[in-house]
């Protein structure tokens, strides 16, 4: 998309459509990293082509994976050459998760691997990831300020089995360190320690591994063992993206009318398919058959508001925050303290702009509160996020003149969705 500027186009009347939604990013980076150190060839499809996977991609490129592009997807025919003797160097653009996983890649490489990044995620820290991969043998450097891209990575001499780590800041840390674990001479026992926040990723990542050949213990919600063995190259699909369904979900839980996600499953391993639970509490219905989920909301009946806490699918909080603005009734969102340091202040940031809209909002430690009142037009700006984004979007289907800058932002996960938001 062109331009600086977005303006949302209002919706007259129900909706009454079928949306297809990109693969899952969260998925296809856990896929993508272990069929670049799987033993054989592997094909992942239902890949999306978001700018986070894009990213992955042209990494394990640099890295030395041999890969094809093939229909919906891509090929691996050969894996990630660990004793490479050269130095390398790879540009996580702005993706967190792509920054994270690879940083914990150069742990397994006798040679330095240096990971950097976009401005903005060169502020998010990572003070966590790189002390416990310091913790198990790797040696870690700084270029600029300590803890933060960019950073160098390799191999060092000995390597430790067993690591604490921090649980209530990002569960991408742990992934990244799961992820490697099965390379690890000993493998990898992990203590999570303080409140798990994200416990699904966790959980997604175990399941991706062992598609992989990968042996996960995973019994409880504290210790995590990761067997040595190494990866085997195999065929997957990967899910339609959990939270990206929740925009077009949320569009007819705002709108009214019945919309249905192809490929959608309360069965699948994304926690943030829960958020059509969600949305029932408010008042919307939902039906299920063998090509996805329907949600329906009649619009003469009112949203209800709810006090829910979204610690286990964080993702959707700007979500869940422009349904609430046209409930009957108050939303507290609580356990979410940790989403002010994803790629914007998920709580400070959202309750500023939607507070530019008319709306009242009031920021808590842990979440925030949205006390339903009239909005008017007005200019969100996105804080180069794209959840933020697309979120401030369907409050546009129903409050006219609400301009989105830099709407394209969204190609981080879903690139043609502001076509979607125009069509349905």
């Amino acid at each position: 998309m062109s331009g600086q500027d977005y303006l949302v186009a209002t919706k007259q009347g129900p909706l009454n459509c079928v949306v297809d939604v990109p693969g899952s990013k969260s998925i296809a980076n856990r896929a993508l990293v272990c069929a670049s150190l799987a033993h054989g060839i592997s094909t992942i499809r239902g890949l999306p082509d978001g700018d986070d996977t894009t990213a992955m991609l042209g990494a394990l490129k640099v890295l030395g994976a041999n890969i094809t592009s093939i229909a919906g997807g891509v090929r691996f025919d050969s894996a990630i050459d660990l004793d490479d003797s050269e130095a390398r160097v790879v540009d996580a653009k702005l993706a967190g998760t792509t920054a994270r996983f690879l940083t914990a890649l150069g742990a397994l490489r006798s040679a330095p691997l240096t990971v950097d990044g976009g401005a903005s995620l060169q502020l998010r820290p990572m003070e966590d990831l790189h002390r416990a991969l310091a913790d198990i043998g790797a040696v870690v450097v700084w270029a600029d300020v300590d803890y933060h891209l960019p950073v160098t990575v390799r191999r060092g001499e000995s390597s430790h089995h067993s690591v604490r780590l921090a649980a209530d800041t990002s569960s991408q840390f742990v992934t990244a360190l799961m992820l490697i674990a099965p390379l690890l001479e000993k493998g990898l026992h992990i203590e999570l320690m303080g409140d798990v926040v994200s416990q699904p990723y966790i959980a997604m990542s175990a399941s991706v591994m062992r598609s992989f050949g990968a042996r996960v213990d995973f019994d409880d919600e504290r210790t995590i063992v990761v067997h040595p063995g190494g990866y085997l190259g195999c065929d997957y699909e990967i899910e339609p993206d959990a939270s990206s369904a929740s925009y077009p979900y949320a569009a007819v839980a705002i709108v009214g009318g019945q919309l249905r996600v192809s490929g959608i499953s309360p069965q699948m391993m994304q926690g943030d398919a829960r958020f059509l639970d969600v949305l029932r509490q408010m008042g919307c219905r939902q039906m299920v058959d063998d090509t996805g989920v329907t949600l329906t909301r009649n619009a003469d009946v009112k949203l209800i508001g709810i006090d829910i806490d979204m610690s286990e699918m964080s993702d959707v909080v700007p979500t869940l925050a422009a349904v609430a603005l046209f409930a009957s009734s108050a939303t507290r969102i609580r356990g979410v303290g940790f989403i002010r340091k994803k790629e914007s202040d998920r709580i400070g940031d959202l309750a500023h702009e939607l507070r530019k809209l008319g709306a009242q909002v009031v920021e808590h430690d842990d979440g925030l509160e949205i006390l339903p009142r009239p909005l008017h037009a007005g200019r969100c700006d996105t804080h180069y996020d794209h959840r933020l984004a697309m979120a401030f979007g369907l409050i546009g289907l129903v409050v006219s003149g609400v301009v989105i800058d830099q709407p394209a932002v969204v190609s981080k996960s879903w690139p043609t969705y502001w076509e979607m938001l125009e069509r349905i």
